[in-house]
């Protein structure tokens, strides 16, 4: 007989279980928007399209082209309009060759104090710059803050050549990574955005690197919540403007004229930290005042929640023959989802399973299902694991249980 046992989210919460545990130049101040409402387009800016973007809990207007916002301790997508589309990344680029150093820096075949010379071509290269001198010498660290803080291409070169000997040769590293990072709409044909139609990202891809970035150099994040550096008696400061309002620890932005203005920025408040990417906007007035409207919404909107701990007890099933009457069921690892704020009055659980369990029961072994549901709740479906042994009953106990049912009816 299959027994299916649905509570509300909540009941199972309270319940003896104990089931979960709840737990460039600087730009002008932007005024606080509603929440909810789309950016209005500056005088003489022309409105850019609004095709909602897809959330759990409904569509939600942004000017945008493309975005993904995305929790970082659950994975979960809380936003994503065209997230999969391969688009220009412009300087958001730049993540993948800090990515490429700073795995140079803790494997030790690079250091910080080192010092890498500036070759006539880093020397020349256009647009944002740290400004480096021709045949100078450079510490990689200030290579590194050059490249994050002020966004120098000319840095890109100056690391990529010093490593790999060109910044043809450093590409294919870049390429290399990415599909071992498993970023499947990115292709890389210069170290730092330079405008290629062969050269594109996609937001989701982005978000995974930085995401990656955060999980595995936590030591060289640090360089990208700083706000200014100063390099050759020229100090500028962090064009991220999240950044600068200390509303994001990282990072990075960027700009060309086919990808629009992009930013991707992260952000921890009360243990809980967000990654989010846009890009295709039509200003930078319209790129700080989006992503800060954004930013809010998601932090505002969901809620991080712990469904329960690898050792709780999920439920306790009736077991046929054994020398234990019941067998608790485990999840067998810690499950922890991304929830609309309300999800108390929307989300159900359903635990499913075969009862009663024949004994013996082997601990480990995978007796149900938990499945997770409801509007604006993420969908899942988590094996239910034996917690303990419990062998068969002998002959004469066998004996005994068969006649008390037959008996009793129970």
């Amino acid at each position: 007989m299959l027994s299916r046992r649905t509570l509300l989210a909540l009941a199972l919460l309270a319940g003896p279980a104990q089931a979960a545990s709840m737990a460039g130049k600087k730009l002008p101040p932007v005024a606080a928007k509603p929440a909810v409402a789309a950016p209005k387009p500056l005088p003489g800016e022309a409105a850019t399209p609004t095709t909602p973007a897809e959330t759990p809990i409904g569509p939600l207007d942004t000017a945008a082209r493309w975005a993904v916002i995305v929790d970082y301790n659950t994975g979960a997508t809380l936003l994503d309009k065209d997230a999969d589309v391969p688009q220009p990344p412009s300087s958001m680029t730049k993540l993948m060759t800090a990515y490429i150093v700073y795995g140079m820096l803790k494997s030790g075949r690079l250091n910080l104090t080192q010092e890498l010379p500036v070759s006539e071509r880093a020397w020349r290269m256009g647009g944002s710059k740290m400004f480096v001198q021709l045949g100078s010498q450079v510490k990689v660290e200030d290579l590194v803050r050059g490249m994050i803080v002020q966004s120098g291409n000319d840095a890109c070169i100056v690391l990529a050549e010093g490593i790999a000997g060109s910044e043809e040769q450093f590409v294919e590293l870049m390429n290399a990574k990415a599909k071992e990072l498993g970023l499947t709409n990115s292709v890389f044909r210069n170290t730092t955005g330079w405008p290629d139609p062969d050269h594109h990202m996609s937001v989701r891809d982005i978000a995974t690197l930085a995401r990656r970035i955060i999980q595995d150099f936590p030591e060289y994040y640090k360089y990208d919540s700083e706000k200014t550096f100063k390099y050759n008696n020229i100090e500028q400061e962090n064009r991220n403007p999240l950044v600068q309002k200390g509303l994001a620890d990282g990072l990075k932005t960027g700009h060309t004229d086919a990808g629009g203005y992009g930013l991707v920025a992260s952000a921890l408040r009360n243990g809980r930290r967000v990654i989010m990417v846009l890009n295709g906007l039509g200003t930078m007035h319209q790129r700080a005042e989006e992503s800060e409207r954004l930013l809010e919404w998601a932090f505002r909107e969901f809620e991080d929640v712990t469904l329960f701990t690898a050792g709780d007890t999920v439920e306790q099933a009736p077991v046929w023959l054994g020398a234990e009457p019941t067998v608790p069921l485990v999840g067998g690892r810690e499950l922890a989802v991304s929830m609309p704020r309300n999800w108390r009055a929307k989300a159900r659980i359903a635990i499913e399973y075969e009862s009663p369990i024949q004994a013996p029961v082997v601990r480990g072994t995978t007796l149900g299902r938990l499945s997770v549901s409801g509007e604006g709740v993420p969908e899942m479906s988590v094996p239910l694991l034996a917690g303990a042994d419990v062998p068969r009953l002998g002959l004469p106990g066998r004996a005994l249980a068969v006649l008390s049912h037959y008996v009793t009816g129970g």
